[in-house]
């Protein structure tokens, strides 16, 4: 199953209490922090496009990768939305963030919500550390999040419901983890029951995502392999 097949159609109203902004502002200070002048970025895994919106308002230029057709659709739709001036800083293409190749290099490659830690075998880390180190200039820096192992051992993944709505849908979410700490993976079963409220028409949605937490050393160890060095 393509994860986010379908669980992509209730994506922005799961997530719609996430500090988007703030996550964006954090990220360009970081970028800023170890490239004073960077003027552009890339993002692996964009998603429906909110944070490279929002990086996008802050001058930068912002190419972001996504292998779901429906997540680039949004962030299409997004776009389209705003003015001519912030929408020529915004381009989205699909791609696999483990092979894709954009023919350009950045100041920054970014990658936010633990894609990576949805690459689950070593080969799919590598890669994906790889396909960050071509689209980088020199000097430029590498940023992303991971699901961080000795939290994730600390704190075990629990069953966890969420109940949203908007003016269209009504959603609860049940996510429930499966650990399998010798492989240093999480099998997080999604089910998801949406009723129209003009029908009251009710559907259910069930995927597995499986993801993978990473330890400190491993990290090293892959952007060592990938010709990057750890700067913070």
């Amino acid at each position: 199953m393509n994860i986010f097949s379908d669980y992509g159609r209730y994506y922005d109203l799961l997530y719609r209490d996430k500090p988007y902004r703030e996550e964006a502002g954090y990220i360009h200070k970081l970028i800023l922090t170890h490239v004073p002048a960077a003027h552009n970025l890339v993002e692996l895994g964009c998603g429906s496009g909110i944070h490279a919106e929002y990086l996008a308002r802050t001058g930068l230029e912002v190419t972001g990768v996504d292998l779901s057709e429906w997540m680039l659709d949004r962030a299409a739709a997004r776009r389209a939305a705003l003015s001519d001036d912030l929408a020529q800083r915004l381009r989205f293409t699909q791609g696999d963030v483990r092979t894709v190749r954009l023919g350009l290099q950045a100041d920054a490659v970014i990658s936010l919500f633990h894609v990576m830690s949805y690459q689950t075998e070593n080969a799919d880390l590598e890669a994906m550390f790889v396909t960050a180190r071509e689209h980088l200039r020199l000097g430029g820096v590498f940023v992303f999040d991971v699901w961080y192992g000795p939290a994730v051992l600390t704190d075990r993944p629990v069953v966890r419901v969420k109940e949203l709505e908007d003016e269209a849908l009504r959603i609860t979410r049940i996510a429930t983890p499966i650990l399998h700490p010798a492989r240093n993976l999480v099998d997080v079963h999604y089910r998801i029951l949406a009723q129209e409220k003009a029908t009251g028409c009710c559907t259910e949605t069930e995927e597995i995502h499986r993801m993978r937490y990473l330890f400190s050393p491993e990290i090293g160890l892959l952007a060592s392999q990938a010709g990057l060095t750890i700067i913070d």
